[in-house]
């Protein structure tokens, strides 16, 4: 049995992010099927798919299970809150 798997440069939220705790800059993401990030490197971050950049992010934990994943991220710098 063959497990799909999307490889992304980007994060982009839609707006589906959650903070981890009230201190650091950490969020969680959870993602539909199996998508591999650059883990512990600076990527663009962007709220929808043909939006501008919102930030940048570094991940700093993966997780696949039951057809999703789940990101954990740090959020290095924010452009805009919009």
């Amino acid at each position: 049995m063959s497990m799909p798997l999307i490889m992304q440069w980007v994060v982009i939220t839609e707006g589906k992010e959650q903070r981890v705790g009230e201190k650091d800059n950490l969020f969680t993401l959870e993602l539909p099927g199996y998508t591999l990030f650059p883990v512990d490197q600076s990527i663009e971050m962007k709220r929808m798919k043909e939006s501008e950049q919102t930030g940048i992010a570094k991940i700093v934990e993966l997780t696949w299970s039951n057809q999703k994943t789940v990101i954990v991220y740090e959020l290095i710098s924010l452009h805009s809150v919009n």
